[in-house]
């Protein structure tokens, strides 16, 4: 084929094929037109095609074809009927199949109705309307069940389908070619209900950036259920850095959880900015200890490794990369057999001259060495050739841009693509900012929401797996951000929305990925309410996890059934479905939809006795997406609540706060000291806190808290009821007489215990750090933590405090202990407080948090 100007030969291009399941054989119910890679057999589309046609055999002649159109377009001829008989019904149901040939860069949707039900979306990548010169054609795939069908004459309805946050403005835009189409009557049961592509998705949740710690991994599993990606063996990227300390703390527990949740990881470890390499052109021998250790502690949960994050950006060695992949290959393949390489997270940076890069060193300007070599196809391909998968980054809708869009790119790199990208396609980030917005000319209602839709769109069409970016993240996030994991209950998740009146990404991405990324093999399911909703875009999506293959490495498994409800509809509307379950048994579970937080999201469901069918009755909300996650109430096991952690709070009052467990609502004990018996005091508690009230002053207390109805209590924990709160932060002020430029005294109150205020220098009396509170307030303690810096302690102290900052008042003094140091004192008004260091030592001294605390 000729397409601008690069001439290339299909036929000579490979295909990658789908990463999922294979899929069964069939016979020909029909076929229209040969795979051939034309369109010439049917209609010119804007030459009075037919909207209907009838197939009364396998095959059409070649007249017939003719009234057939070359496609669809949302303005013109955006529909198309094919009318069939079937003597019997295909036990195994039927696949779908079409050959695109060309399609307009808009990610133009093909709706398909089997008898006016919704089968599913096409979402079809295209790179017409742009400068691309290299052509992408695919097929897509898609499975309808026998249940969609009657015996007899049966109608296959396909039409073009705007975004649904787009106008009509949209529909000259939403169109395609096709090579041809068939429908199969499969020959045997289909493990996997394919929706036009097989694809993974994930995010990646870290804390403050950079860390994999406890607070990543409790909110880890948290976030995969609520976007629906949990159990169906998505991808999450796994990026702790070897350049940052403490970046990889808690990855074993990181790691553990996406095994228990069936999920698959993307790692990437080393820090490429200061690798020298040895003569021969291998790695230095610390970079391979590095790469030796993570694999040896960590290989067998993840599945894929990545070579380099945007090697231009950063301005990253080729041979470098080369050497890693190396490495990987040889070394990293013997300890992680099943390990597959992944190119580096390409941004296609261009040379300095053209635009500038950070990390620049000496007098040379350079974006990468050579210069410029991330932008080169030719350079790229060097590390194409030692790599299992390639992968490329995109932001809005970079993907289709001329030059560094990941989609145009990489069709540059293979040469086209004549059946799917001819390798697979992991991208470790894709996403939007807060700035990025539609294009115009698509007339979406909600431009924010619309570009991260249709990226996304775009994603299931042309790749096989794919990240955004990341859960928290400033400018890119999923959920609202800016405070440290470690001490937030992950249930008080927040989504973030990019722009008021708007939808957010995590509705948007919990509506894909229930309908594109969850996976096993299907469930029979009938619609009772089929006439509300003919010819409405309402999916239904019923999976049993247990038949997906352990994965590789882990061998993680799913014994859960996924029961998903999704509205493309611009309107509210109601769907019964009965699905016939793999056990006659009663199930229970989680059910997540519409909420701004993850408690509101999530409710918790018993008592569902399949018989084997289910009857689920949901009223989705315009572009809602509904999950059910089930499994019989016969296995799920008692389980203790985690992370049980009690905290004062004004007014002699304790609150409380736990992990969840399987399980409707939960119970609190409590007993007055250490050795006292446990009491249940709160019974029916439905959240994961609890807050204890009118306790007695001085008195300890210890609390234990288990599911109602289990026995399995969790650990328990103690408190004496004080009275004293720790204040709000948000306000003070802080500064040190000690040099500020080295060390921010902000850093000993942001939430985060990783960062730090220090001297910077051996520590020597007269020292001080000041709080200025906003106001005054009565208070009665200090506390100095320098946890992570257990000897950093002050080896002796004075508190003072004052009106005007200018006039102080001794309140106390003492010696500073290993860890942590309290500092309590009588009751006094104050508005600054200065801690005064009068020791000196061989340590630096330093605070990691200060707290104050007070009865107000």
């Amino acid at each position: 084929m000729r397409q601008g100007k690069v001439e290339v030969d299909m036929s000579k291009l490979s295909a990658a094929g789908d990463v999922g399941p294979e899929l069964p054989k069939g016979t020909i119910v029909w076929q229209l037109g040969q795979h051939d890679g034309s369109d010439a057999e049917f209609a010119d589309a804007a030459s009075g095609a037919k909207e209907v046609i009838n197939v009364a055999s396998s095959t059409l002649k070649a007249a017939a074809l003719q009234n057939i159109p070359s496609g669809l377009r949302g303005d013109t001829n955006p529909e198309l009927r094919i009318t069939y008989k079937l003597d019997k019904l295909p036990v195994n149901g039927v696949l779908f199949r079409v050959s695109i040939l060309d399609a307009y860069k808009s990610v133009p949707q093909m709706s398909v109705f089997s008898n006016r039900q919704l089968s599913g979306i096409i979402q079809i990548a295209g790179v017409s309307g742009t400068d691309s010169k290299y052509s992408f054609r695919k097929t897509y795939e898609l499975y309808i069940p026998k249940e969609q069908l009657v015996v007899g004459t049966n109608e296959l309805k396909l039409q073009t389908a705007r975004g649904i946050y787009s106008s009509d403005k949209e529909d000259q835009y939403n169109w395609w070619t096709w090579d041809n189409l068939s429908l199969e009557a499969l020959q045997s049961p289909i493990k996997e209900p394919i929706h036009g592509s097989y694809v993974l998705t994930g995010t990646m949740v870290n804390n403050k950036q950079f860390y994999f710690d406890e607070g990543a991994v409790t909110h880890l599993p948290y976030i995969m259920k609520w976007l629906g990606v949990a159990y169906s063996g998505n991808i999450m990227r796994t990026s702790c850095a070897s350049d940052v300390g403490r970046s990889c703390s808690n990855m074993g527990d990181y790691y553990k959880v996406l095994k228990d949740y069936n999920m698959q990881a993307v790692a990437l470890y080393l820090y490429t900015g200061d690798i020298k390499l040895k003569e021969d052109g291998s790695l230095p021998d610390d970079a391979e200890e590095k790469l030796t250790d993570y694999f040896e502690q960590y290989s067998p949960n993840f599945q894929y490794y990545e070579v380099d994050n945007e090697p231009g950006l950063f301005n990253r060695s080729k041979a470098v990369n080369l050497a890693i992949a190396d490495w990987l290959n040889t070394k990293g393949k013997s300890i992680a057999p099943h390990l597959k390489t992944v190119a580096p997270g390409w941004a296609y940076w261009p040379d300095y001259s053209e635009k500038s890069c950070g990390n620049q060193a000496g007098t040379v300007r350079q974006c990468g060495d050579p210069d410029g070599w991330e932008r080169d196809p030719k350079q790229r391909d060097e590390l194409e050739e030692v790599t299992d998968l390639t992968n490329g980054h995109s932001y809005g809708d970079s993907y289709i841009f001329s030059n560094g869009g990941s989609f145009t790119e990489n069709l540059r790199t293979f040469g086209g693509a004549a059946d799917g990208l001819g390798k697979k396609m992991l991208t470790t980030e894709f996403g939007t900012s807060d700035s990025h917005v539609d294009a115009y000319q698509y007339g979406a209602s909600e431009r924010t929401a619309a570009v991260f839709d249709r990226i996304m769109r775009a994603h299931i069409g042309y790749v096989d797996m794919f990240v955004q970016h990341a859960a928290f993240f400033k400018n890119f996030s999923l959920f609202k951000y800016g405070f440290n994991l470690e001490e937030h209950d992950p249930a008080k998740t927040e989504i973030y929305y990019t722009k008021q009146g708007e939808d957010s990404r995590v509705s948007i991405m919990r509506r894909l990925d229930l309908a594109y990324a969850t996976h096993g093999a299907p469930l029979t399911y009938q619609i009772t309410n089929k006439d509300a909703l003919a010819d409405k875009l309402v999916y239904v999506r019923a999976v049993d996890t247990s038949t997906l293959e352990p994965l590789a490495g882990s061998g993680a498994t799913s014994n859960k059934v996924l029961v998903n409800f999704v509205n493309f509809e611009k309107t509210t509307q109601t769907v019964s479905v009965k699905v016939n379950m793999p056990e006659k048994t009663v199930y229970e579970g989680e059910r997540f939809g519409n909420g701004d937080t993850y408690e509101a999201a999530r409710s918790y469901i018993t008592g569902k006795k399949a018989e084997p069918a289910i009857e689920f009755t949901e009223t989705l909300a315009p572009g809602e997406a509904v999950q059910y996650i089930l499994q019989p109430s016969s296995e799920v096991a008692d389980a203790a609540p985690q992370g049980l952690t009690a905290s004062a709070i004004k007014g002699l009052s304790v609150k409380l706060g736990w992990l969840e467990a399987p399980g409707a609502s939960y119970e609190v004990l409590r007993a007055d000291g250490s050795g006292g018996s446990l009491k249940v005091v709160a019974t029916g508690v439905r959240g994961t806190e609890y807050i204890d009230r009118n306790l007695q002053e001085g008195t300890l207390y210890t609390y234990a808290v288990r599911v109602s109805g289990s026995d399995v209590m969790s650990e328990k924990t103690q408190i004496t009821a004080t009275g004293l709160v720790p204040l709000d932060r948000s306000e003070w002020k802080v500064s040190s007489n000690v040099n500020t430029e080295a060390s921010n005294p902000l850093s000993a109150i942001d939430g985060d215990r990783r960062t730090r205020w220090d001297t910077g220098k051996h520590q020597a009396s007269g020292e001080y750090f000041q709080i200025d509170l906003g106001k005054e307030y009565s208070v009665e303690a200090v506390e100095l933590n320098n946890t992570l810096s257990a000897y950093d302690y002050p080896r002796g102290y004075e508190l003072y405090v004052s009106d005007d900052a200018s006039n102080w008042k001794k309140v106390v003094s003492g010696k500073g202990k290993l860890e942590m140091t309290r500092i309590e004192f009588p009751s006094v008004q104050t508005r600054y407080i200065r801690v005064m260091q009068t020791g000196a030592g061989g340590n630096y001294w330093s605070i990691h948090e200060l707290q104050v605390y007070s009865r107000d």
